[in-house]
């Protein structure tokens, strides 16, 4: 499963009004064209409906790439680096301030933040509701990489849900080798740009506008440590979904639970033998790169805490998804382990593994419910229509796999648990040992994929030949009456209740007249 980020949204940015440049004059109304497009095309995707919303990201992805080359080209000319061997004369004005909503910033210290807003309380009047002023093109530069490792992360996803098809058009393996590969790809460009950032050590000062209070504020997209424990998260998703690639359980379970599946009665379903134990490994390095990240998301929070900043802590649903991630990983390694053993003739052992894998996703194990029948006969109650319902999410483009796959997993180990329970006390009998030693002897994880560096893009030599023209003055006034009046919340999915599909949600136009 891959984390199910937001993408943030941003203001209008006047390049021009804070730099300069004597030997490179278009150079600032360039870059400022392209914050436009690349806010449009941001703005335009927090608008769209949820399940439509996939469709913008590669408009977007294609705005975040040309707009890059140009911040860092402003970034090394106020540095004083040569760009291909030739040096930009570029002067600051006034210090650039670019307002961002974070994604990643918890709701409650969200509030907290921007209710100082009209109080002057943090130095960040104007701010559109949500939004945080940045100072310096650096936090611009780390607030819109955040931005390209989120799409690349959700774009992932789209990747994946034809896997996770809840059984209705299971792919082959071949389209579903190609579709995790793709995804994992996209991931390791996230973990890359993440391990980026957590270098640049950007100091990612709020407020200290016009009238405003002092700095001493920041958010999460600022702290190395919060950038640290998303590269860790993306490379535990990535060694997760190399395993994913190989599994043929999930689609097993999935083609069973499918109402319109009839291939069971010609044959049963293959399940090929798999590299169990270096699979196990594998998923045993996946846990423990999520529970790097989920440390370090807290110790980051902890840590600003510390030093008396305005709250900062990273948003709870992202912290538990990590702990779930991990838990999910640690989980699919004890099935593993189990189905090596299993395929040695050790049944009592294998269903041991499974019971600890049970206790690893947090699940009651065994004998040791000690729940009362009605107790149980609810629970499974309440579990079928969480899986209805996260189906359902996944067939409409919703939030889906919120969870890290920890239910998925839930149904692949009862299915197999039951399988060999049932083996085991027809044919084997064998006892089944205690899992608490063997949770205990688990061996250290494997590695399969190394962190790619993220190469910072240059402006093309032609193109920074032709910014040495003087702008054209009509595109300054054009861009001068860009505006902020649109808020960013996404609309409702349904519309207005009781209009027709394709009214607006705020009712009738405003120069319709009865």
């Amino acid at each position: 499963m891959i984390l199910p980020l937001l993408l943030p949204t941003t203001s209008p940015l006047s390049h021009s009004s804070h730099l300069t440049s004597p030997s490179h004059p278009s150079l600032p109304l360039t870059t400022q064209t392209h914050h436009s497009i690349l806010r449009s095309a941001l703005k335009t995707y927090a608008h769209t409906p949820r399940h439509e919303k996939s469709t913008h990201l590669p408009s977007i992805l294609s705005a975040l790439q040309t707009y890059l080359p140009y911040l860092f080209a402003l970034s090394n000319s106020l540095d004083g680096k040569p760009i291909h061997g030739e040096e930009i004369d570029l002067i600051l004005k006034r210090e650039i301030e670019s307002e961002w909503n974070s994604v990643l910033v918890d709701g409650s210290v969200m509030g907290k933040l921007t209710s100082g807003v009209r109080a002057g309380k943090v130095g960040v009047r104007g701010a559109k509701k949500g939004r945080i002023r940045l100072r310096g093109v650096d936090a611009e530069i780390v607030m819109v990489l955040t931005t390209l490792a989120g799409v690349e992360s959700l774009m992932a996803r789209e990747h994946l849900r034809i896997v996770f098809a809840g059984g209705k058009a299971f792919p082959e393996p071949e389209e579903r080798g190609k579709s995790v590969g793709a995804a994992v790809k996209g991931l390791l460009v996230a973990n890359g740009i993440y391990s980026f950032l957590a270098d640049l050590r950007v100091a990612g000062e709020v407020g200290g506008g016009e009238g405003g209070g002092g700095g001493g504020a920041s958010i999460p997209e600022m702290e190395s440590g919060v950038q640290n424990a998303l590269a860790e998260l993306a490379m535990g998703e990535a060694t997760l979904l190399a395993v994913l690639k190989d599994d043929p359980y999930p689609a097993v379970v999935g083609q069973a639970r499918d109402k319109d599946d009839r291939e069971w009665m010609v044959k049963a379903p293959e399940i090929p033998k798999v590299r169990a134990h270096l699979f196990a490994r594998l998923c045993i390095a996946a846990g423990e790169h999520a529970g790097r990240a989920e440390a370090l998301f807290s110790s980051s929070s902890s840590s600003m805490k510390k030093m008396g900043r305005e709250g900062i802590r990273v948003d709870e649903d992202i912290v538990e998804y990590a702990r779930d991630l991990r838990k999910t990983a640690r989980a699919k390694a004890c099935r593993f382990f189990g189905i090596d053993e299993e395929l040695g003739g050790e049944t009592g052992k294998a269903i041991a593994w499974l019971r600890g894998a049970r206790r690893e996703l947090g699940f009651s194990v065994g004998r040791e419910e000690g729940e009362r029948s009605w107790t149980k006969g609810l629970g499974k109650l309440k579990k079928g229509f969480e899986e209805k319902r996260e189906d359902k999410r996944i067939e409409k483009g919703g939030e889906w796999g919120a969870d890290a796959g920890r239910m998925e997993e839930g149904r692949v180990m009862e299915m197999l648990e039951k399988k060999w329970v049932k083996v085991n006390d027809t044919i084997n009998t064998q006892l089944i040992p205690p899992f608490e030693p063997l949770l205990a002897g688990m061996p250290s994880g494997r590695e399969i994929h190394s962190s790619t560096a993220y190469v910072p893009p240059e402006l093309d030599a032609n193109v920074l030949e032709k910014m040495r023209a003087p702008p054209d003055p009509g595109d300054a006034r054009a861009l001068m009456n860009e505006n902020d009046s649109t808020d960013d919340e996404e609309p409702a999915e349904g519309g207005l209740p009781g209009a027709f599909p394709s009214r607006p949600a705020g009712g009738a136009d405003a120069n319709e007249y009865y």
